[in-house]
């Protein structure tokens, strides 16, 4: 992509996710996701009332006054974006592919963070870990991972959400709010996923394309597999095959939501081409009842 063109397309996002992170970060993300440890603030004169255990002895004896110190919930934290960029992301709607609904997503996401003061990562991953962008703050920082994801070309096609899970915990130590973005393209991750969730606070926002949950009746017609890039023809005339790529569509849907209840993981389903600011801030809504 020239980057003319990039530059505009970031625009683009930054205007529009802004105003959504508004919405959001209004709504539940700040109240949702605050932090879970207290620091020292500062020092102050002892107040009837005041626990014996917050005085601080060393100021009392130099000003011969009882002194407390005061703490507050530490409220910056580590957001990370683990961020699937497989080749099943270019599937999409003429409205929006798959990876355009991530990017949004990241974005909306990323600002929300930043109004929050935190800090934010990302990974971007297929079968193989593509790009790792460290923690940071401020409007650059943001505007870097949008266009890391919309120009980063990945070297491998498929999906290995294991391998991201394993590699987010070797490379971050620090608790995280961790959200996984992908189609879930992928089977075998649920012993990864328990892992980092005992660590960190994951919520996995599935995306998908509406198309993927029907077959239409168009005659014989050939599909590619955007992963392995395998094609195979299929008679769509057939309500035979109509009914068991539908069942398969079910199927798979329930295994994830198996995975997720079993890992007690917060998950959504969003959908290319549809408003997913109210499903987020739902979710954010019941997320403290979950964890």
């Amino acid at each position: 992509m020239e980057t003319k063109e990039l530059i505009k397309k970031v625009r683009r996002i930054e205007i529009k996710t802004r105003g959504l992170s508004q919405q959001v970060f209004s709504g539940q993300y700040h109240s949702t996701f605050k932090g879970r440890g207290m620091a020292f603030s500062e020092v102050r004169e002892y107040q009837p009332g005041d626990e014996i255990r917050t005085i601080d002895w060393n100021v009392t004896a130099r000003f011969n006054h009882p002194y407390v110190k005061v703490f507050q919930e530490e409220r910056e934290l580590n957001v990370m974006l683990l961020i699937d960029i497989s080749n099943s992301q270019s599937f999409g709607s003429s409205q929006q592919d798959k990876r355009e609904l991530i990017t949004e997503l990241a974005a909306v996401l990323s600002f929300s963070a930043g109004m929050n003061n935190d800090k934010i990562g990302a990974i971007l991953f297929s079968d193989k870990i593509e790009k790792y962008i460290a923690p940071k703050k401020g409007r650059k920082h943001i505007l870097h991972i949008i266009s890391e994801l919309l120009n980063f070309e990945p070297k491998s096609k498929g999906t290995d959400i294991s391998h991201v899970l394993r590699f987010f915990d070797n490379v971050i130590k620090k608790r995280s709010i961790v959200f996984l973005v992908s189609d879930f393209i992928d089977r075998n991750f649920e012993d990864s996923l328990k892992i980092t969730n005992r660590k960190h606070d994951v919520v996995a926002l599935r995306v998908y394309d509406p198309r993927e949950a029907t077959m239409p009746d168009i005659g014989l017609v050939p599909f590619k597999d955007a992963e392995t890039e395998k094609i195979i023809w299929i008679n769509t005339s057939s309500s035979y095959n109509r009914k068991t790529y539908e069942n398969k569509f079910r199927a798979d849907e329930k295994y994830l939501d198996d995975v997720f209840v079993k890992s007690k993981v917060d998950h959504i389903k969003l959908a290319t081409g549809q408003d997913y600011i109210k499903q987020l801030v739902s979710m954010f809504k019941n997320h403290d009842k979950i964890r």
